[in-house]
């Protein structure tokens, strides 16, 4: 059993808040995590079981009524168990009463977001990171912050670190021996998800459509939203297509990431970025294969890309920091492609490069948004293919990609 990065912040939330919410893709660990925790001291129940599942939906009062200490989980199964929680929270107001689970992001819905308000910590588990993998403690998002990155003696580069983007973090996926079986798994997951998570949360009218339209978004993963070209290519308008990409948010498919920009700066983009956020499943969508990335090697980046922020999201859980994640482009095509904004301001830059050299020249969307936020700038750091850490001026660094889970 791998240990979860997220299982300290689980313990600190119950001890101190009375519904502690963990969100996550199904399949991610969840369960898992939530058994482990609970032990043999909390009650258990499954809102897949379709027993379970009917007599919450048919009385969630009934259904909460006289539980102390319970894990529900699949709580997006029946959102209006929510309202029953409150209503025993408020007559039992104590910590750690309920743990729960959900493969959709229930607390998007604006009642029960507003009906829980100061009753419940919701925290985002996705896939394994690299660094529960490999069982290391990671020190990365410290570390930029500090301006204080380190070399790896066993950086992860060349073949091995395309494997590892590849695989992605499902445990399923990874316990599997061959990328043809890993495939066929991320295959089926998106079409269970598809076909059941999303008919959970919301009414689709071009239900058979989605899959064509997930693998028009995994060719667009790690580039800039465009909701009309994605709309088109099933035949449904620019709205529709921002609601779709908007659901496959809420069961974690994908990500939107916000555009960074300052008054310091002019003409600078300020369209949304969209990631994968597992590479297994982008590969999965996208056909792409080991042999396929080693003969074109240029397909490598945009994956790279996804990996590396998912990775960043995975660090964020369990970090300390209070980080927002951004993107920076202006028109002159000088760009960051993840820039961490700390909640006192500060402001760390990411960019990725799938190649084993670094030039000076690829610092320019670093500089440029070093210079727009000025004292507030603390790193830019260029994760790249290779074992070596290489200074470039003034908080300016190349890094092996590894950093992130060594």
């Amino acid at each position: 059993m791998y240990e979860r990065l997220l299982e300290r912040k689980i313990g600190e939330a119950l001890s101190d808040t009375p519904v502690v919410l963990i969100v996550g893709p199904r399949r991610a660990g969840k369960t898992t995590l939530v058994r482990k925790i609970g032990g043999t001291d909390r009650a258990y129940t499954t809102l897949d079981d379709q027993s379970t599942l009917d007599a919450a939906q048919s009385d969630p009062a009934g259904f909460v009524r006289g539980l102390n200490e319970a894990t529900i989980d699949e709580i997006q199964r029946a959102p209006e168990l929510l309202l029953a929680i409150k209503k025993s929270v408020d007559e039992g107001y104590r910590p750690g009463r309920f743990l729960l689970t959900g493969s959709a992001n229930v607390m998007t819905l604006p009642r029960v977001a507003e009906s829980l308000a100061g009753r419940i910590e919701t925290l985002r588990m996705l896939p394994l990171a690299r660094a529960e993998v490999e069982a290391t403690e990671p020190t990365f998002l410290d570390r930029v912050f500090a301006g204080k990155l380190r070399g790896t003696r066993q950086a992860t580069v060349g073949d091995e670190l395309v494997r590892v983007a590849l695989a992605g973090g499902f445990p399923e996926a990874l316990a599997r021996e061959s990328e043809r079986r890993r495939q066929s798994w991320a295959r089926s997951w998106l079409a269970s998800v598809l076909t059941r998570d999303l008919r959970d949360i919301a009414e689709i009218e071009k239900l058979t459509e989605l899959p064509k339209f997930v693998r028009l978004l995994a060719e667009h993963s790690g580039k800039l939203v465009n909701y009309s070209r994605f709309g088109s290519g099933i035949g449904v308008s620019h709205k529709t297509s921002q609601r779709y990409v908007s659901l496959l948010e809420q069961v974690f498919v994908v990500a939107t990431l916000q555009p960074w920009y300052t008054n310091a700066l002019k003409r600078i983009v300020k369209t949304p970025k969209l990631h994968f956020l597992d590479c297994g499943l982008l590969a999965g969508a996208r056909g792409l294969t080991f042999a396929r990335l080693k003969a074109d090697h240029g397909e490598f980046g945009g994956l790279l890309e996804s990996f590396v922020f998912s990775e960043i999201l995975k660090l964020m859980t369990a970090s300390d920091l209070q980080l927002t994640p951004y993107h920076f482009r202006d028109q002159g095509m000088r760009e960051v492609d993840i820039v961490l904004e700390r909640d006192d301001g500060m402001i760390a830059g990411i960019e990725i490069k799938a190649s084993a050299t670094v030039r000076s020249g690829d610092f320019m969307g670093l500089r440029t948004l070093a210079e727009a936020c000025g004292e507030r700038f603390s790193y830019g750091v260029i994760l790249y293919d290779s074992t070596e850490l290489v200074p470039f001026g003034d908080r300016m660094v190349a890094a092996p990609l590894s950093c992130l889970w060594a």
